[in-house]
């Protein structure tokens, strides 16, 4: 079983040339991080796509084979993961937080490898058969987030890897050594450069989405940074999957029981500190229950404690960085100025250390408002007065992002009808945020496009070929 110190170790080595990487909740440096050329990058690039037809050649039970090893080493690695994690990205380590991040990279390696895939015959009449197949496309780009780096990193890596293609992954530069460490371990049941990080700042991070060896590209991120990522990959026509910025829309119905929902409604809000794509950040509440659905929210938001990431008590970790920190802020400092009411929250937790913002809500705001129509990506929930159910939909999906949304009801008919109006790659009911691994995943409008999960997650990251024959 791998150590904590063993495992940084692997990623740091003697160097201390590169980008130091501080606890986001004590400010405490880990260590610093390599910091990759644009030599570097050529050279892995020129790696993996050496490796990739060899890889390709084993066969698909050879590499799904390859993912369940690989699950079964992250299992064994899982305690060092999960510190590294929740040091470097600031989540705690219980609840749905380091543990269960690290939990969720080898269950997504298992299911990848378990997923079938087989050749369809979509034309079969008494001249011709026609079979669908999906080949490898050749290098992947990985390119990750800074929220959940493990989670939405293995979600790219494992198709990829499983139909065939190798994989670069470049993570965020606020949560590097936690993927570089991840990669390390996954390495152990790989052959050599099939799957290669790079760490390394914006610039080599542009030469990637636009190398002309690059043939998919996998982004989760901001809307801003997809685009710059569609402009350079125009070059050589990648194909891309992307996840991009959501500012999920919730709806509770009048006949909603408060008491019933307020735990999902809250971790639905407020998981890893409401740092998630997929979090409910608007939640529309009808007018005749509008201050119970708040009390109730208050009520168990006391009961979840905010405090250092290796606290084992903790549930609610800091911002990750200070960037977000000041958005979160400054978007509850403009509401307050407006004239909305900071129901509980609404300043930072400075006992705790610079980057903790306590759970924040804040009702009496109204669409146009920009803590309701601007992603806030933390622990901070508007809260909005409706009359008509017709009227929440429109506002719901009035924005141009479409990652995710939620319905929230006694009366499942009735919430099924609203879900089919909402636009939206995802609807939930009753929940919010809560993805399998076999449930296609990705969003419409601003929030980007491709899907991930399942099979059709698998082709995602594959070429269709369809092959015509005589019939015999």
């Amino acid at each position: 079983m791998t150590t904590y110190d063993e495992l940084l170790q692997r990623v740091l080595g003697d160097d201390t040339s590169g980008k130091p990487v501080r606890e986001p909740a004590t400010g405490e440096l880990i260590g610093y991080a390599p910091l990759h050329s644009a030599d570097d990058l050529e050279s892995a690039i020129s790696r993996a796509d050496r490796a990739q037809p060899g890889w390709a050649a084993l066969g698909d039970a050879a590499r799904a084979n390859a993912l369940r090893r690989a699950a079964d080493l992250v299992d064994g690695s899982s305690e060092a993961l999960v510190e590294l994690l929740a040091r470097e990205q600031g989540k705690p380590l219980n609840g749905p937080n380091a543990r269960f991040e690290v939990g969720a990279v080898s269950t997504w390696l298992r299911v990848t490898a378990d997923l079938q895939l087989d050749p369809q015959v979509v034309v079969e009449d008494e001249n011709l058969v026609a079979e669908l197949v999906y080949e490898p496309l050749g290098v992947v780009a990985a390119i990750g987030p800074w929220n959940w780096p493990l989670m939405i990193g293995i979600w790219q890596i494992a198709p990829s890897l499983r139909m065939g293609n190798t994989v670069i992954v470049k993570p965020s530069g606020y949560t590097p050594l936690s993927v570089l460490a991840l990669i390390s371990i996954l390495n152990e049941a790989l052959p050599a450069d099939v799957l290669i990080g790079i760490s390394a700042g914006r610039d080599v991070g542009a030469l990637l989405a636009a190398h002309r060896r690059i043939a998919k590209i996998m982004f989760t991120g901001s809307t801003a940074t997809g685009r710059s990522i569609i402009e350079s990959s125009a070059g050589n026509l990648a194909r891309l999957t992307l996840e991009l910025g959501g500012n999920d829309a919730g709806i509770v119905l009048p006949d909603t029981d408060p008491e019933a929902i307020v735990g999902d409604l809250f971790w639905g809000a407020f998981i890893n500190t409401g740092q998630t794509c997929a979090a409910l950040k608007r939640l529309y509440v009808h007018e005749s229950q509008y201050e119970n659905v708040i009390d109730a929210l208050v009520r168990f938001s006391t009961s979840v404690p905010l405090g250092p990431s290796l606290d084992e008590t903790s549930l609610l970790g800091p911002v990750q960085n200070q960037a977000q920190f000041e958005i979160v802020s400054g978007l509850v400092e403009d509401a307050r100025a407006r004239g909305a009411r900071i129901v509980t929250g609404g300043s930072p937790a400075k006992e705790l250390g610079d980057l903790f913002y306590p759970v924040t809500l804040v009702a009496d705001v109204t669409d146009g408002d920009p803590i309701v129509d601007e992603e806030q990506f933390g622990p901070v929930l508007p809260i909005i007065k409706y009359t008509e159910v017709d009227e929440a939909v429109r506002n719901a999906n009035r924005l141009n992002v479409g990652l995710g949304a939620s319905v929230w009801s006694s009366d499942l008919a009735a919430a099924s009808e609203v879900a089919g109006k909402l636009k939206a790659g995802s609807v939930w009911i009753n929940r919010h945020g809560t993805l399998h691994p076999l449930a296609p995943f990705g969003g419409v409008k601003g929030s980007g496009y491709g899907l991930e999960f399942g099979v059709d997650g698998l082709k995602a990251v594959a070429a269709p070929k369809v092959i015509h024959r005589p019939r015999a």
